[in-house]
């Protein structure tokens, strides 16, 4: 009877382990991959490994994105949904909502949430804070710190929630572009 809960167990274990590498995988494969800008903004983290911190050029949503521009106050952790649209090289935002938008073909929408609750002023040229999900790129060790153009591909299924598929440097894949930084 032990053995065959022992069994069962560990037979469990392992289907949650290949179900959740094959829900990652789908959404990897079927969602829309766009290219979005971004910056470096912090490459290290001694206690958690070498990562990236990312910042996008759409975290920053300017108030003429929204239909009818922002309220006075946009509380921390609101759902926001960004339509982006194809311009040049890279994906740039052309509208955003509070709601959720309807993707197209050409047009897939990212949702997000924003992370800033201080009331914002008519005009305010900073915009909207919003986060994605996308800001954090975990890389081998010792390659946190690279010099030149970062750009991330990024896989949005239906959902909205967008997942890294891959991260360049220079135009050149993340982790081939550091071993000839580092050899």
């Amino acid at each position: 009877m032990k053995t065959k809960l022992l069994c069962l167990m560990v037979g469990l274990q392992t289907l949650w382990v290949i179900a959740t590498v094959a829900v990652q995988e789908a959404k990897l494969s079927r969602g829309t991959v766009v290219r979005l800008e971004t910056r470096l903004v912090d490459p290290r983290d001694l206690l958690r490994g070498d990562f990236l911190i990312l910042n996008y050029d759409i975290s920053t949503l300017n108030e003429t994105l929204f239909k009818g521009g922002l309220t006075n106050t946009v509380p921390h952790g609101t759902p926001v949904y960004v339509k982006l649209k194809r311009d040049g090289e890279f994906h740039r935002a052309v509208e955003a909502s509070f709601s959720p938008l309807a993707a197209e073909a050409d047009h897939p929408v990212l949702r997000g949430t924003s992370t800033s609750a201080r009331p914002l002023l008519q005009g305010d040229p900073a915009g909207l804070n919003v986060e994605y999900g996308l800001e954090r790129f975990y890389v081998r060790e010792g390659t946190g710190n690279p010099s030149g153009k970062l750009t991330v591909d990024v896989a949005i299924p239906s959902s909205g929630k967008g997942i890294i598929r891959e991260m360049f440097l220079d135009g050149v894949n993340y982790a081939e572009a550091m071993k000839k930084q580092n050899p």
